[in-house]
């Protein structure tokens, strides 16, 4: 139905220059005679097309989180590194990753196209020691990945992290020789089984999945929960408490293993294209050949586990500046009230509130890496990082996924499935209160832990 504006509404959206320039131009008694016949769409179209043309869209700044070039003060291979990542992203996992989030899958067509990319002999050698600048490399990895979506860093970052560090750290020279080659190429794909339904926080010392020594075999019993990849790894690490002497042991369990099963985990709201199982473990018999040989106690699960939490900060910073990305597009060309609703002061507030986040995450996490690499990183150096970034990266997607409005809600804009992955992020790899409490501990000299 078409309504009846009042015509000097139409001299709202002009400055007086604006309205001096056009009385020189047209006759305004008779324009506002007109533009008393138009509806309210028509009025705001003509008012902004007296006031001047908008800024062309193509000569806005385009949207980009690294708004100090932190980035740009790294190496070439490290931006070559970030380069490579940034265009698989956008070209392969951009276009499938809403239908793959709908059928909670993991589009395993990918792993041929990483293969190519050669990504994990930029972070690691042959025999399973890291390059000088390892976890840098690891860190824009995540970032970029993130930046799009995060299910496919958590994909990596089991394999290439957390199991490949196992292998490298608790695996003999022959195991090392046997495995490492083969997940470098990605023609096998590893997965990690620590936490337990149970045990998270608190699974050092309420570890309940156990292993027995039987002959030239150990047998293993109990659940391992959350267990990204394992629905089609070709080997899980299991990680089981002796029950003659209490020491944690690493196996490498094939796929197929008789008393090893995997239960796909469903209903997920946050991570969905990654497929976690439950496994399961009844009387499951491992060769002695598949025990990792050189694992000393839970101290090996500790340095596998503080070798790639740097990687779990950088998720973060990935996800709120893909996040912000998003906003600030949107905000650049979504038109509400006659405008685009990135003039309007309270969405430039929160798009610098973004930004502040983004920049301060990036800058802690390029020199925790820095300090990781040196080889001066401490656990509480990560414990500060994950308890920042994953805090400040949940407020930043909130405030993107506000931007959005309505919008934001649904899958096609992008944001929310940043949303709902940052709860993941959150939560995992140490919650933030036991992040906090490590960090507490350190600057205090006290525990507050039970």
């Amino acid at each position: 139905m078409t309504s009846t504006p009042d015509p000097s509404a139409l001299l709202a959206g002009l400055d007086l220059r604006a309205l001096a320039a056009l009385s020189e131009r047209v006759d305004l008694p008779a324009l506002l005679g007109a533009a008393s016949r138009l509806n309210d769409r028509q009025l705001g179209q003509l008012t902004r097309t007296l006031s001047g043309p908008h800024d062309d869209h193509s000569t806005l700044p385009a949207p980009d989180g690294d708004f100090l070039g932190q980035l740009g003060t790294l190496g070439p291979d490290e931006r070559q590194t970030a380069a490579d990542v940034r265009a698989f992203m956008e070209t392969h996992v951009a276009p499938i990753m809403n239908e793959y989030w709908n059928r909670d899958e993991f589009p395993r067509q990918l792993i041929p196209k990483l293969r190519r990319l050669d990504l994990l002999r930029r972070i690691w050698n042959e025999d399973g020691t890291r390059k000088p600048n390892a976890t840098v490399l690891e860190g824009l990895i995540t970032l970029e990945a993130c930046r799009v979506d995060v299910s496919t860093a958590v994909f990596f970052g089991v394999h290439a992290g957390l199991a490949f560090a196992s292998v490298a750290l608790g695996g003999s020279d022959e195991q090392k020789a046997e495995w490492l080659p083969k997940m470098l190429d990605l023609d096998v794909i590893g997965a990690f089984g620590l936490t337990e339904p149970e045990g998270g926080s608190q699974v050092s010392q309420g570890m309940r999945t156990t292993c027995r020594r039987d002959g030239d075999r150990w047998i293993l019993r109990g659940q391992k929960k959350w267990i990204g990849n394992s629905t089609f790894s070709d080997f899980t690490v299991i990680w089981a408490r002796d029950v003659d002497g209490g020491e944690v042991r690493g196996f490498i369990v094939r796929a197929g293993t008789p008393g090893y099963s995997v239960e796909k985990i469903q209903g997920k709201t946050a991570l969905r294209i990654v497929e976690n199982g439950l496994i399961t473990l009844d009387d499951c018999a491992v060769p002695d050949s598949d025990r990792l040989q050189n694992v000393q106690g839970w101290r090996t699960t500790a340095e596998v586990l503080k070798l790639t939490r740097a990687g779990v900060a950088w998720q973060g910073v990935g996800c709120a500046m893909g996040a912000y990305e998003l906003a600030l597009a949107y905000a650049q060309t979504r038109e509400q009230f006659g405008k685009r609703i990135g003039e309007f002061q309270l969405i430039q507030n929160h798009l610098v509130h973004m930004l502040g986040n983004v920049t301060g995450m990036l800058a802690l996490c390029l020199r925790l890496s820095h300090l990781a690499d040196a080889g001066d990183m401490r656990d509480e150096h990560a414990a500060l990082a994950k308890v920042v970034t994953a805090a400040r990266c949940r407020e930043t997607v909130a405030l993107a996924r506000e931007t959005f409005g309505g919008n934001g809600i649904l899958l096609e804009y992008g944001v929310a499935k940043h949303f709902a992955d940052t709860e993941a992020i959150y939560s995992y790899e140490g919650t933030n209160e036991i992040n906090t409490l490590v960090v507490g501990r350190a600057i205090t000299g006290l525990s507050a832990f039970v």
